[in-house]
């Protein structure tokens, strides 16, 4: 293919595969921090860490003068927002906690990859989203792959604690899918919220439940590590989301626990297994099907009125008043356009098809 070709795999797709490395990452070297932190209250510092990290990077960009490219949150925009926090930063930690000290090891794992699932069927079945076999074997690869590699023996049995990891996996498949609605919206204004007040809540409740508050040197290794595994994580997520939908988004963020067990590996000399070898090549054919996805078809798009970040190409031909810094964000108005080129469903392309 020519880079033409290629065109509509950028920025999203590396965005997507940044957010599941920094998250795959934040993985084991959590693991490190986890002897001398509570668990629920390390998932609370990670969280804080990363919404307070991002607030100097959103207030040290306005004492600077520096302008931001993204529309700002409007009040239309708070519903979705406190759903978001509640379901992925509030109700999905409470149950993985509740479920993770009701059942096994090997069943916590294998039932996380929950979440991709879980994120995949609600874009698919309930925002309409397109597919095709090619996505849909790719995304079984993919799964499958993350299956592998969280697999640790076994009986796998279905209980209370097991239905709870299962709850905390739809609560955020319905965050990431929630988050699309604002995902034309400052990312990083977004994630230092969401962090602020499910790490907050988290740290609380941890504190509730007689969790030890741990040393210096661990809440600012576990603040850093939140920063970059969480909060710019979730900022190149979203970012993912406007430009992928939430389903193609999510399958490339499930690739994350191979990236973790690979830093694992060459950081904690952990061994080179063959079951990671396994979910490395049904990872790697699960990522090379979505990347030769081709999906292109004619289709009309109708007036639209919206504010997001962007630069003047097909998408956006309308008129300005002054001086245009690019990328920038205004409230604009699409014209009607019917025409045919590769694109996912992205901001502009959010239509199902039979």
């Amino acid at each position: 293919m020519s880079t033409r070709d290629h065109s509509h795999l950028w920025p999203g797709v590396p965005m997507a595969l940044a957010s599941a490395m920094l998250f795959g990452a934040s993985t084991p070297l959590s693991k490190l921090l986890l002897g001398a932190v509570d668990p629920w209250l390390l998932a609370g510092l990670l969280y804080l860490g990363a919404g307070l990290g991002l607030a100097v990077v959103h207030f040290g960009r306005a004492a600077l003068g520096v302008p931001a490219p993204e529309a700002p949150l409007r009040r239309s925009d708070l519903p979705w927002l406190a759903a978001v926090v509640v379901s992925g930063g509030m109700i999905g930690p409470l149950l993985l906690v509740f479920g993770l000290s009701r059942t096994t090891a090997a069943s916590g794992a294998l039932l996380l990859n929950l979440e991709a699932l879980a994120t995949m069927a609600i874009a698919w079945l309930a925002f309409r989203e397109n597919v095709d076999r090619r996505l849909l074997l790719g995304a079984a690869a993919i799964l499958a792959g993350a299956a592998v590699l969280s697999w640790q023996g076994g009986d796998v049995g279905f209980n209370m604690g097991a239905a709870s990891i299962a709850g905390a996996c739809l609560a955020w498949g319905v965050d990431n899918n929630l988050t699309r609605k604002l995902s034309s919206s400052d990312p990083v204004v977004i994630a230092m919220i969401k962090g602020l007040v499910a790490g907050s809540v988290n740290i609380v409740l941890a504190l509730l439940r007689g969790a030890d508050f741990p040393s210096a040197d661990a809440v600012v290794g576990a603040a850093v590590v939140g920063l970059f595994g969480v909060g710019v994580s979730l900022v190149l997520f979203i970012l993912a989301l406007r430009h992928l939908g939430a389903a193609r988004t999510g399958a490339y963020f499930s690739l994350a626990p191979f990236v973790g067990a690979i830093i694992a590996v060459a950081i904690l000399h952990e061994p080179l297994t063959a079951r990671l070898v396994i979910a490395g090549a049904l990872m790697g054919f699960g990522l090379w099907l979505h990347l030769a996805e081709r999906h292109e078809h004619s289709h009309d798009h109708f007036a639209l009125e919206h504010e997001h970040s962007h630069v003047h190409e097909e998408h956006h031909r309308h008129r300005h008043d002054g001086p245009v810094r690019e990328p920038h964000s205004h409230w604009h108005r699409h014209e009607p356009l019917r025409h045919a080129h590769p694109h996912y469903p992205d901001i502009h392309h959010r239509h199902g098809h039979g």
